[in-house]
């Protein structure tokens, strides 16, 4: 009996560890890539955004069930280009996965967004939001929304509240986008 006991717990632990080993996650991209110079990455915190102080209480929920972005950028140059096309690829295969939900997905002029979520769609809150924009010039960047019990409707709604972003990450984000050409 401890034999067995044995040998069953063998099959289940390697047959956990091939399952994680096995997918690639965004998140292992994410560390795998934020110190590879193609890249720019950073944060940001729920902490940067600043709202009026008179916001309603469902604005005060939502912005509570936002936690930070993470940001992971690929500045494509002629010195880069052969990585590009792998790095793009990669991301790709990632996003792919059935996990992920597709909301948007825009192609215009060279250039493409993707809006994907994870979570069932029986569901109303979503824990993360995946962009994905690529402009086959200028590069990529990924995007993820992290949160807590995410309302899409509510999200929306609340960035129109969103005021005066300041800090070094956002003049960050706004570079990488403007040398992007994304905004």
């Amino acid at each position: 009996m401890k034999m067995l006991t044995k040998i069953l717990s063998l099959i289940v632990l390697t047959s956990l560890f091939l399952s994680c080993a096995s997918s690639p996650s965004l998140q292992k991209y994410y560390i795998d890539n934020e110190s590879n110079d193609n890249f720019v990455s950073f944060d940001i915190p729920a902490s940067v955004i600043n709202l009026k102080e008179s916001i309603s209480e469902e604005d005060r929920e939502v912005l509570e069930s936002f936690e930070k972005l993470n940001i992971l950028a690929f500045v494509k140059s002629e010195s880069n280009a052969a990585q590009y096309k792998v790095e793009s690829q990669k991301v790709k295969a990632i996003i792919k996965d059935s996990k992920y939900q597709e909301l948007i997905r825009v192609k215009d002029k060279g250039r493409n967004f993707v809006l994907k979520y994870e979570g069932d769609e029986s569901d109303t809150t979503v824990d993360e939001f995946v962009i994905y924009v690529a402009e086959k010039s200028k590069g990529f960047a990924l995007i993820r929304v992290l949160g807590d019990n995410m309302e899409p409707e509510k999200m929306v709604k609340l960035m129109n509240q969103i005021k005066n972003l300041n800090s070094d990450e956002m003049k960050k984000l706004e570079g990488v986008f403007k040398n992007m050409n994304f905004s």
